[in-house]
């Protein structure tokens, strides 16, 4: 039995007539009668009464009737279905998040691309910059976030946006009296400094700035993030710089103050990487609200 046998049948049991049946299809009225009876003989049983005023279902003819409709309403289902995950508007988006864009800025675009596309599932993977590039070479992911890329050839990255940095400090802080703060003066006092571990991070950043102001950082203690820097800073173990994302963070004792003085590659830009042979309708679909969001956001900042 195939499609086309149940979509001339359903037409000649909803028509009740051979004729009006063939008309609807657009096609003649024998070739219409020989499938009828090809898909009776296929089944073994007689679906219609030939009477003077039709054709009339029997019992099993009925039967098929009901089932065919649900066929027909099946296929359709998975016609737009099919095509809804050919524009990426199905599907599955996983997602490798790590550091202070999870606070802010990600779920921002994540909200954004769920209001696009409401029917395709996130699913969010906590992993930081190294576990994303190896969960992206393993499709275990679609994309990943993070800061600080290095240019590797099977990996593409689009800007999400950039930030300046802040300077956390405990509110008991000298520092903390300031409302703008010399960036050289942090040569005098130790940095909590973060993430231990994947390089090249903000980490590394800070150090590079540090040195083309002049001086080398003070480190009292290197940690694995950003929520475990701010932890500490509340707690009175230094200062941290961090990207202006994460001053929403919230905890007491600390504050936020800009700087002053940081030499012209101090921002921060948050990427967003994939792999660069993705052609994915879902990746495509993700990244256009991406660029919208980009923009949006360069908008509000202007």
């Amino acid at each position: 039995m195939d499609l086309r046998h149940l979509r001339y049948f359903i037409a000649v049991a909803e028509e009740q007539n051979i004729g009006r049946a063939a008309a609807r299809l657009h096609i003649s009225q024998p070739p219409l009668t020989r499938q009828i009876q090809q898909l009776e003989e296929e089944l073994g049983v007689l679906l219609f009464t030939r009477t003077p005023r039709g054709m009339e279902l029997t019992p099993a003819g009925e039967q098929l009737l009901e089932e065919a409709r649900n066929i027909r309403a099946l296929v359709e289902q998975a016609t737009e279905r099919t095509q809804r995950a050919g524009q990426g508007k199905l599907g599955r988006l996983d997602v490798g998040i790590f550091g202070s864009a999870i606070i802010d800025v990600i779920p921002k675009l994540l909200e954004a691309f769920r209001g696009a596309y409401p029917d395709v599932k996130v699913v969010l993977h906590s992993m930081n910059k190294n576990e994303q590039i190896e969960a992206l070479r393993q499709r275990r992911i679609n994309i990943g976030f993070n800061r600080i890329i290095t240019p590797l050839p099977d990996i593409a990255s689009e800007l999400v946006s950039t930030e300046s940095l802040l300077l956390a400090v405990n509110a008991s802080h000298p520092l903390a009296e300031k409302a703008v703060v010399p960036f050289h003066s942090l040569a005098d006092h130790p940095l909590v400094m973060f993430p231990a571990g994947s390089r090249p991070g903000l980490i590394d950043k800070v150090f590079g700035l540090c040195q083309q102001v002049g001086f080398v950082p003070q480190v009292s203690q290197e940690v694995g993030d950003v929520i475990s820097a701010i932890a500490l800073v509340a707690r009175g173990f230094g200062a941290c710089l961090v990207s202006q994302s994460t001053s929403v963070l919230s905890l007491p004792g600390v504050v936020y103050r800009p700087l002053s003085g940081l030499p012209d590659n101090a921002q921060i830009d948050l990427s967003c990487i994939f792999r660069a042979d993705d052609r994915s309708p879902i990746l495509e679909a993700f990244l256009e609200v991406l660029r919208d969001f980009r923009h949006q956001e360069r908008s509000h900042g202007a």
